[in-house]
């Protein structure tokens, strides 16, 4: 029956003669197909992905594992080894490629070119200034720039990197401002990365601070010449000799001790010493020789991103080789798109980027990660390509989650006491600009000891969304909210669930109760409670009175009594509390979801269409063990 059938082409069925097993040999008449002598894998594949590299049917892959004793399936992860270790029983060759951004444009811009000396031109060096929280960063670069830029920083923390271009008597300087709080370690790191010089601001009442102890160390790893600028110089407390004394313990001798440090004393706040310190930087610069190539591939670095209520998601990039031009197509990290627009630091308008130059830019696809490598392609469709490849591999990096009881930060001294094996606290952090994701990212992940570590599995600009909130019902996690709010939807999810969301404005905050809750002395007593959310319909302007929200109470009850914060799209705009809450003519103690009411903020009047005014107070926690 098997000869006739074989005749036939007719696969075999199962043979009476050999008691009945199957045979599953494959049929004389059947062409085996013609296998790749290398095959490409970017890292670890499913079997299927495997097979269909290999051309040939997932089933014969799935025999192949089985003879080696493994029982595979079709959707079953194959590590790189197992993947050579199959890959060898059908004699074929598997190449991995790296699993890394610059793999993925090597392509485009070449992995060993050459660099024309004839096309160098000179560039402006970029400076960042570095140093201790309130040793006059901010101001310095305020006074260097004539605008006050320090108004607007919350609690008097530069909280935001920043880039501007200043044009001076000798040339032009371009500078970074990078926070000085202990907690922006990475920011600053990355500031010494890109930067050519550091200008080290230490005040001379104050001498040297843990902050610019780190400061010098990023900047000596980085391979960055210091520039110290002893601030403060007119105050009654200030010693310059003792300064100047303490920064030789770390090697930075000035030049009339036979050092190569330059050294100069400053005052931010009256100006002395201003230009002198712009000489110094303009003279290290010049001794560096900086050029740059503008006819190259423009490329860059993203110094920092933010999504804007008005005119969506921008991002700040410092152009480092080439001339970037509107409508030019571009990939960052996981991110695409097209120059729409770009803005310099004066909100002007302009057509081209030069070398060294930071400008905003408008058009991506999303929010860039800080940091991340700025690439002009070809066309937007190859820009695309890049960043979804990049967008997968980034996926399954954080696909893999285990599941666990939740956990709260009260009850994370309980937790941590279970047992005597170390813990993980999974954190999700969403904060109003890029520059403070990564920021609070290090910091907190600094706080990790042998006995608890610190896991930052989700990160992002924006409010809190009803997906952090899944993604912390799946891996056990806290949800920490740096200057945003929970939208309804997460904040009805995470109740239900109870998965715990924690807000904070300040850093200082933050910190603090992480550490607290680590040590099992975080206070029970209270906690907040969201009481009503309100929608401005409409704003009225009272005069001698000022803006007025006509407002529409979606949930809850708002009284005039609670706190109340302004969120813009999910970001806290305003914290205070009610000057007015009037329902039609007459005043109210309190008015419910379902009807409408007028307000009026205390101390407050950038209110908009489309706000939302949030209620909340605070309530007392049961005690559990």
């Amino acid at each position: 029956v098997v000869e006739a059938e074989a005749k036939r082409g007719i696969r075999p069925r199962a043979s009476i003669l050999s008691g009945g097993e199957k045979d599953f040999r494959p049929h004389h008449s059947r062409q085996m197909p013609v296998l790749p002598k290398i095959v490409q894998i970017h890292g670890d594949v499913t079997l299927g992905e495997f097979a269909q590299k290999l051309g040939i049917p997932a089933a014969d892959v799935i025999i192949k594992a089985m003879e080696l004793g493994e029982m595979l399936t079709m959707n079953k992860l194959l590590t790189t080894d197992m993947c050579e270790l199959l890959a060898a029983e059908f004699q074929v060759q598997v190449e991995v490629i790296p699993e890394n951004d610059a793999f993925d444009v090597k392509d485009i811009i070449g992995e060993n070119v050459e660099i024309d000396p004839a096309k160098l031109r000179p560039r402006p060096p970029v400076v960042t200034i570095m140093g201790h929280v309130a040793h006059g960063k901010t101001t310095l670069l305020d006074t260097i720039r004539k605008a006050n830029v320090a108004e607007g920083e919350y609690g008097g923390i530069t909280q935001h990197i920043g880039a501007y271009h200043v044009e001076t008597d000798r040339g032009e300087v371009i500078f970074l401002d990078t926070p000085g709080h202990e907690a922006f370690t990475a920011m600053r790191a990355r500031g010494a990365q890109i930067t050519d010089i550091v200008i080290l601001i230490v005040a001379a009442d104050d001498s040297l601070m843990p902050q610019t102890i780190e400061a010098i160390n990023h900047s000596r790893a980085a391979n960055v010449p210091i520039i110290v600028a002893i601030n403060k110089i007119d105050l009654p407390g200030a010693n310059v000799q003792k300064t100047r004394n303490d920064l030789m313990q770390y090697s930075l001798f000035s030049e009339d001790l036979g050092g190569d440090t330059i050294i100069c004393e400053v005052s931010a706040k009256a100006g002395t010493g201003i230009d002198h310190l712009l000489e110094m930087v303009l003279l290290q610069a010049e001794i560096m020789e900086l050029k740059a190539d503008p006819e190259a591939r423009p490329q860059g670095v993203i110094i920092e991103s933010e999504i804007d209520p008005q005119r969506g998601i921008n991002a700040t990039v410092l152009i480092q080789e080439g001339t970037l031009r509107a409508g030019d197509p571009f990939v960052c990290g996981d991110v695409s798109g097209r120059i729409r627009m770009m803005i310099n630091e004066r909100g002007e308008q302009v057509d081209e980027a030069l070398p060294a130059h930071p400008v905003e830019i408008l058009g991506l696809s999303g929010c860039p990660q800080v940091g991340e490598h700025f690439l002009v392609v070809e066309n937007e469709r190859q820009a695309r390509q890049i960043a979804e490849i990049r967008e997968a591999r980034r996926r399954r990096h954080t696909q893999s989650e285990a599941l666990r009881p939740h956990v709260t930060l009260e009850g994370l001294a309980d937790y941590l006491n279970q047992d005597d094996k170390p813990k993980d606290l999974n954190l999700v952090l969403k904060a109003d600009v890029q520059g403070s994701v990564e920021a609070v990212s290090q910091a907190v992940k600094r706080l990790s000891t042998e006995k608890v570590n610190i896991n930052i599995l989700h990160s992002g600009v924006g409010g809190i969304t009803e997906s952090d909130v899944q993604l912390a019902m799946a891996s056990d996690a806290v949800i920490i909210g740096f200057n945003v709010r929970p939208d309804n939807s997460a904040e009805d999810l995470s109740r239900n669930e109870k998965i715990e969301i924690k807000t904070y404005r300040v850093i200082y905050g933050l910190l603090e109760e992480l550490q607290a809750a680590m040590l099992g002395m975080l206070d029970k007593k209270y906690k907040e409670i969201t009481r009503g959310q309100a929608e401005i319909r409409q704003v009225f302007r009272v005069s001698r009175v000022g803006n007025i929200a006509g407002c529409y109470v979606t949930r809850g009850t708002i009284s005039r009594n609670d706190k109340i914060r302004l969120i813009r799209d999910g970001v806290v705009v305003h914290e205070g509390e009610l000057q007015s809450l009037r329902r039609i003519k007459d005043d109210a103690a309190s008015v419910q979801a379902g009807y409408e009411c007028g307000m009026g903020i205390r101390g407050f009047d950038d209110i908009k269409e489309g706000d939302v005014i949030e209620a909340y107070g605070h309530e007392e926690v049961t005690q559990t063990l």
